[in-house]
Formats: C-alpha cells, sequence, structure tokens
C-alpha cells in the first residue's frame, strides 16, 4: 500500500492535467462555449422539425443563437425548405423558439419584391420592391409597405428581418443589387430616407433590422454569392452615406457585412474580414457601437476563397459579432459544431482574445433584450 499510493496520486495528477485536451470542460469552458453558440447564426432543412431534428439538438446544446430561414434550398434545387404556409411557419418558429431556454434570433430575407422568403404563392400577402418604393419617393408608402411587412414576420413569430438593403444604385446593371431592384435608389440621402421609414415600421413592431451590406455593395459588377468580387475601381464613398445618415436615428439594431473587395480600403482582406473596415472603418470612423452580422460565410466570395479556420478567425478579429452560415448554398449538418469547436481553440491558443468574445456577446445579449 506505501509503495502504491505515489504512484496513484501521480497518475490522479496526470489525469486532471490531461483533461482539458482529452475533451473535459472547465465553468469558465463551458461559459465560453456558450458566448460563441450566441455568435452563430445557422440555416437548415426542414418545413417542421421535432427533438430529432439536428438543428434542435444544436438550439439545445447551445450551439447557435440563431437561425435563419429560407423558402428555397439552392443545394437542393428544391422548393422544400423552410416556408409552406403560415401556418406552417408559425408552428415550426414556435417550435425553434421552444427548442431552447433563450430567446433565439429567427432571421429571414423579406426585402420585398424579388428578395422576399415569404412569397404570395405561399398565401403572404404581396409585396414590392424596394426600387419601386424609391422610385415612388414617398416615405409615407414605404412606412405602410414596410408595417404590412412587419406585421407578417410578427404573425409568424419571426423577430428579425434582413433588411433594408441600403446599398446606393451606383451600378444599375449591378447582377445582385440594381438588376434585382434591391436598392431605393442611386441617390444616397434618398436611400436613407426610406430606410428609415422601414426601421421605423418594424420597431413599431417590434421586429429588429439590419442595414446592408457594407461598406456599399451597389458598385459591383459581380455577385458575391458566386465568388470573388473586387469593388475597387467602381466603389464610391456616397456608398457609406445612407450609414452616415441612419447612424445618427433611432432603432439601429444591426450592420449586415459585405463580401466586396477593395483593394483602397484594405488590400488584403474583403470587407467581412476586413479589421480596417469592420472596426476601423465603421466602428471608429463612424461611430457604431451595435451588432455587426457577417453576410453568409457560405457565399462563393467566402466559402470559395478562404478555409474555413481563415474566415472565422479573421471575420471575429476584424469585428463580427453574428456569423451567418446559411447552410443553403452548400449545406453541412454539423456546421455548428464545426464553427463553434473552431472558435473555442482559437480563443484557447491565443488567436482569438477572449475579450472579443465578450463583446460580441454584450452586444448580442443587449440587442435580444429588445424582444423580451
Amino acid at each position: 500500500m506505501k509503495s502504491f499510493l505515489p504512484v496513484q496520486l501521480l497518475l490522479i495528477m496526470l489525469l486532471l492535467l490531461n483533461l482539458p485536451s482529452c475533451g473535459g470542460s472547465s465553468a469558465g469552458d463551458e461559459e465560453l462555449a456558450d458566448k460563441v453558440g450566441q455568435m452563430l447564426m445557422i440555416g437548415f432543412r426542414g418545413l417542421v422539425v421535432d427533438e430529432n431534428s439536428p438543428i434542435v439538438r444544436d438550439i439545445q446544446n447551445g450551439l447557435v443563437g440563431g437561425v435563419v430561414l429560407f423558402d428555397y434550398d439552392v443545394a437542393l434545387e428544391s422548393p422544400a425548405r423552410n416556408v409552406q404556409s403560415p401556418d406552417q411557419l408559425r408552428k415550426l418558429v414556435a417550435d425553434l423558439q421552444a427548442a431552447g431556454p433563450d430567446t433565439l434570433l429567427v432571421a429571414v430575407d423579406q426585402e420585398g419584391g424579388r428578395v422576399a422568403r415569404l412569397k404570395e404563392k405561399y398565401g403572404f400577402p404581396p409585396t414590392v420592391s424596394q426600387q419601386w418604393l424609391g422610385t415612388a419617393d414617398d416615405p409615407e408608402l414605404t412606412y405602410e409597405y414596410a408595417s404590412k411587412t412587419a406585421v407578417t414576420l410578427k404573425d409568424m413569430g419571426i423577430n428579425l428581418n434582413l433588411a433594408p438593403v441600403v446599398d446606393v444604385n451606383v451600378n444599375p446593371d449591378n447582377p445582385v443589387i440594381g438588376r434585382l431592384e434591391r436598392s431605393f435608389s442611386s441617390d444616397p440621402e434618398k436611400v436613407a430616407v426610406h430606410a428609415a421609414e422601414v426601421i421605423k415600421a418594424h420597431r413599431d413592431k417590434n421586429i429588429l433590422t439590419a442595414l446592408k451590406h457594407f461598406p456599399g455593395h451597389g458598385s459591383s459588377t459581380r455577385d458575391s454569392h458566386h465568388g470573388f468580387t473586387d469593388v475597387t475601381n467602381t466603389w464610391q464613398e456616397l456608398e457609406l452615406k445612407p450609414y452616415e445618415l441612419l447612424f445618427d436615428s433611432p432603432g439601429m439594431d444591426m450592420v449586415m457585412t459585405a463580401h466586396v473587395f477593395n483593394a483602397r480600403l484594405d488590400p488584403q482582406w474583403p470587407a467581412t474580414l476586413s479589421p480596417a473596415v469592420l472596426t476601423g472603418m465603421l466602428r471608429e470612423d463612424l461611430g457604431y457601437e451595435g451588432v455587426i452580422i457577417s453576410d453568409d460565410m457560405q457565399m462563393g466570395a467566402i466559402h470559395d476563397e478562404y478555409g474555413l479556420e481563415t474566415a472565422l478567425e479573421q471575420t471575429i478579429k476584424a469585428g463580427a459579432d453574428i456569423i451567418i452560415f446559411g447552410n443553403n448554398l452548400v449545406y453541412d449538418q454539423d456546421i455548428a459544431w464545426k464553427a463553434r469547436d473552431i472558435i473555442l481553440d482559437l480563443v484557447r491558443a491565443g488567436q482569438i482574445p477572449r475579450e472579443r468574445i465578450d463583446e460580441s456577446y454584450e452586444r448580442i445579449m443587449q440587442l435580444k433584450s429588445k424582444l423580451q
């Protein structure tokens, strides 16, 4: 017994020293994991969910703080995704909210016109494009249409509209903005006036909004969904004007990043991954203090150009608070686990400061408190 005790103590000490690398966790690790989970917004497949659904398990395990809904599954080329009818969608959202103890951000792109996930063919009210509203140039009319949208979202239990688009229509032939009639106007002041009405209409129904796409996608000649998008020679400083004007008004909830590259702003990284753009320009120069949300990290401009670890490390260091994986252009059932674990490893290795996670978590929880 006397000779066994030191060996036993030695084994216990070795076991304790190796716990973190063997999958064990401390209270601090669990707290960090929960905070990282709040930073992830994930898309999923299914018109209905139950306890066996991957997204429900992700919510229950604290892997995600938000979900994003689509009506069409791009990867499968199928109309069966998340939206079929008002009754179906209402139950889906309620079941998602019931899956976890915390308020879940439930997001949708309901801009109006061609970018509307809740379409008339599914039984939802008709919408008009932002370009149509900008051409009409009647702020009261813009508020009226935006209010109808907000009422619909409220009825469904959706609490975040990834709108309005505040890209200035610099290039009317832009394949992802101008051609799709997503911009209010080529006049940045008019863009700001109508965007403010959209924000107000949603705020009146307690629906969060997100200005997009910073620092401006309106001049591009390519669609960042499909690959590297360089606006170095086309971007104009006037594309910042709507943000400058809107930051002076109440109700600013989120700003969404653009996956555009501009060597004049950052010679290395596209905006979503750029500290110079998100921290330097958006936070320091423009004084924005709210939540920064990335555009879908599986879009070609990011997914095809950077590895997952690089993209995650760089967007968090750049200043993003919520990171979207739409899981639609490409599908990965385990993306929440993968992203969470990569971020945790980056923090433990000192490549991402723990303070950055804490900052994002505080902003997100403050935002969610508006929904109580």
